[in-house]
């Protein structure tokens, strides 16, 4: 099982449930019993026909209880005899509860499937639980990024960010601003071909996420990674700042450099700025977070702020208030990466995203600690599931010191990142995949899995101190155990050599 739940206990004397394609689901009207057999059919190769109850068919109940847990997301699993029971306070524990029955399910020699007799008591370490989806350097549909929610909340995922732009590319219509979809959206990292959602196509990714229990954070990365919006509107961005550091990218990805006006399909990062101080960049502001703000049911609009090296420091500062205003003013609450953390006078309960190394360095934990709404964690060289596994490794980036195999995915704890940050004030752990190479769904899910896991157990999963299976050698016999199911629900896994085969 992955996450590794924080009790799991035999039942004395108990026997293994027998599952057959007539089980029984007895769950309160609410609860989408679909997808569960679904994927208990995927995991055991029943076909998708109709079955009819055998006299001894299990059952599987869901059933609502205050008492199951004192966490809103946590759940209580009993399996013996013939029956399994799952009890929560709340359907999204009844939701995390049935996505681990899919684990236990095993094939049992002889006499089809079977989930051991079982007693499980569990719930997250930390409420946030996400993964980052960047749409801005390559465009993904409605259809993948819907797959992408499903694999995630397998995981008991909680958060799905959407980096919808960037300087290569701007992904979500805006009534008020149309060229940024109709100009500054039809290109990519690469050259290769863009896209965008509509605000409809943008509802129903919402839609689905909440269904798997998701809240989708979007994110409008301001006031660098801007270059297109000065695409569609040159008034808007000032010119890009050509420094030496930004050369040597260019010449060492063998790139062009940025040019005012025109789409970007580079890497290199750190030149874009919208002109800080002209009132039409702050209608602009007000304008798209207001609009993002009201297409989005969650609690929260992320404003970027990171790497805006061609912005000056006092504008800067200037700009990252102006925006976490416009994001308080939509009824939101704003989410910055680290750099925005030194930047005083941001609204109250303002949270921060950490992206910088699992030892920080040139005070980023000092930036991390100023938020007073609490710390995401993403250190990249642990999560960001861009990077190479390995120095052979077809896609991927190494410059979060190096490749990040699974094993150095799994070894951080979120409470020692930064010293001086209560765990109390750690709300999370997020993964994220940026896609300068990531270019179709099958890169997706080999650059995602299996390092997503290494970031869900982290994040659920009880600490190696409280947890005697929440270690690397226990993960990666788990993973091996995970694999078929993965691969019977399609997803394109990377074999990394790092986790034992298993054949079935």
């Amino acid at each position: 099982m992955i996450p590794y739940p924080a009790r799991l206990d035999d039942v004395p004397g108990g026997l293994a449930v027998r599952l057959a394609p007539g089980f029984v689901i007895d769950a309160l009207a609410t609860f989408d019993t679909a997808w569960l057999r679904a994927a208990i059919g995927a995991r055991a190769g029943w076909d998708d026909g109709i079955h009819s109850v055998a006299h001894d068919a299990a059952t599987v109940s869901l059933r609502l209880a205050e008492e199951a847990s004192e966490h809103p997301e946590g759940y209580r699993l009993r399996a013996d005899g013939d029956r399994i029971d799952i009890a929560a306070p709340t359907e999204a524990g009844l939701f995390y509860g049935a996505q681990t029955l899919v684990q236990l399910l095993r094939p049992a020699p002889g006499d089809g499937w079977r989930v051991p007799a079982i007693d499980i008591e569990d719930a997250p370490r930390f409420a946030h639980r996400g993964l980052m989806l960047d749409v801005a350097r390559h465009f993904f549909g409605v259809e993948t990024v819907c797959a992408l929610i499903d694999r995630a909340a397998a995981l008991k995922l909680n958060t799905l960010h959407l980096h919808l732009t960037d300087d290569q590319g701007w992904r979500l219509h805006i009534d008020a601003w149309p060229r940024l979809t109709e100009v500054a959206a039809s290109g990519s990292a690469n050259g290769d071909p863009g896209g965008f959602f509509t605000r409809e196509d943008y509802r129903g990714i919402v839609a689905h996420a909440a269904a798997r229990h998701m809240t989708v954070v979007p994110e409008i990365d301001m006031p660098g990674h801007t270059h297109a919006v000065g695409v569609a509107y040159p008034h808007l961005a000032a010119a890009p700042v050509l420094t030496d550091d930004l050369r040597a990218q260019a010449t060492e990805l063998d790139q062009e450099l940025p040019a005012a006006g025109e789409p970007y399909a580079g890497w290199a990062v750190g030149f874009s700025s919208l002109r800080i101080g002209d009132p039409r960049v702050e209608g602009f502001v007000r304008d798209v977070v207001a609009e993002v703000a009201a297409l989005t049911p969650g609690p929260y609009v992320h404003i970027g702020g990171d790497e805006a090296h061609g912005t000056d420091p006092s504008d800067y500062a200037a700009f990252v208030r102006h925006a976490a205003e416009a994001v308080a003013a939509a009824g939101k609450t704003p989410i910055a990466w680290h750099e925005a953390g030194l930047v005083g006078g941001l609204p109250a309960g303002t949270v921060g995203q950490y992206w910088g190394l699992r030892s920080p360095v040139d005070g980023q934990d000092d930036a991390a600690r100023a938020f007073d709404g609490g710390v995401i964690l993403s250190p990249a060289d642990a999560v960001y599931l861009d990077m190479k596994y390995d120095g052979g490794t077809r896609l991927g980036l190494t410059w979060a010191d190096g490749p990040t195999s699974v094993e150095r995915a799994y070894d951080w704890d979120p409470a020692t990142v930064i010293d001086g940050l209560d765990e109390a004030r750690v709300r999370g752990v997020e993964a994220a995949l940026w896609t300068e190479t990531i270019a179709t769904p099958a890169d997706i899910d080999e650059m995602v899995f299996p390092r997503i896991a290494t970031a869900a157990e982290i994040a659920w999963s009880p600490s190696s101190a409280l947890a005697a299976e929440r270690t690397w050698e226990s993960f990666r016999v788990r993973v091996a155990a995970l694999e078929p199911l993965w691969h019977a629900l399609g997803i394109g896994f990377f074999a990394s050599p790092e986790i034992a085969r298993v054949t079935r």
